[in-house]
């Protein structure tokens, strides 16, 4: 558990640097709550909404390397999974997190899965995944999905990009938005949350580790596939999605089918960011399952 003492922020020693931490409700009673953001590389500013579950129990959240107040390391060979494994398993030893839950937002999501995996679930009282990213192709092909929905225009603009290897023109960034209005946040103007978190993103780790764009994989998570596993892990689990989300509500269900005893709550009105389009209703249902 937290001691009494712990600073609300601070720095933690991780492989390849440091990494930014701060809980909110660090004198709470209840089991310490782990946030664990996603992007690669958004830091987790967007998630301070879940600063609300801090009425009964610490809320910890940390920006992983190369983001936001963590260092930013020109190495481009530390922005792998096995490292940020690495990384969340120092942080929560550095916290003194014997006993904690754990939720992670998309490739947060990846993360908490792929460190139960390779590290072990001892400790871990409680799971809640997000918007989950747990088998980048299927990730990727869903996007493609919502994208031969999008209008011809926007579609033709991402075509042409990738044709010619260009993701910097006005056409295709403006392609961008119009799918980022439809499945990443829905909500306009975007919370500023959302906004600054983007301002303290690390594009070199999301393209490395993703791509262009959510729907363009080139990165080094492209064979990711945690589904053959899911069905080891034996944690309390609490799936959520929106119903416009990037993790499609058929794919989570897929996902939580595949975890013994896994719930799952799809959000309506909402998309990957439905912790922020349906504040009240995600954090009952998260409240709830970790009560």
């Amino acid at each position: 558990m937290l001691t009494q003492d712990r600073a609300s922020v601070g720095l933690i020693d991780v492989p390849g640097g440091r990494v930014f931490y701060r809980i909110v409700g660090q004198d709470a009673p209840g089991t310490p709550l782990l946030v664990v953001h996603g992007g690669p590389g958004l830091p987790h500013d967007y998630l301070e909404p879940l600063e609300a579950l801090a009425n009964a129990r610490p809320v910890v959240f940390y920006d992983q390397l190369g983001c936001g107040r963590s260092d930013r390391p020109d190495d481009l060979s530390l922005f792998a999974l096995p490292r940020y494994v690495e990384e969340l398993d120092a942080v929560r030893r550095a916290l003194g997190l014997t006993q904690l839950a754990l939720l992670g937002q998309s490739f947060g999501a990846l993360l908490c899965v792929e460190y139960l995996l390779r590290r072990g679930q001892e400790g871990v009282t409680r799971l809640v995944l997000s918007g989950p990213c747990l088998s980048a192709a299927r990730f990727a092909a869903d996007q493609r999905a919502h994208l031969t929905a999008m209008p011809q225009g926007v579609q033709d603009a991402v075509a042409a990009a990738e044709a010619a290897g260009d993701y910097d023109s006005d056409a295709y960034q403006a392609a961008v938005g119009v799918f980022y209005a439809k499945h990443v946040c829905r909500l306009d103007p975007w919370p500023e949350c959302l906004t600054r978190a983007i301002e303290g993103m690390s594009l070199p780790c999301y393209l490395h580790m993703w791509g262009p764009s959510e729907f363009t994989l080139t990165g080094n998570l492209a064979g990711y596939d945690a589904t053959p596993e899911l069905g080891t892990i034996t944690v309390p689990t609490l799936f959520t999605c929106g119903r416009y989300d990037e993790a499609t509500p058929e794919t989570t269900a897929d996902f939580a089918a595949r975890i013994p005893g896994a719930r799952l709550t799809v959000i309506e009105d909402a998309s990957h960011s439905h912790h922020l389009e349906q504040p009240a209703r995600y954090l009952e249902t998260v409240e709830a399952f970790l009560a």
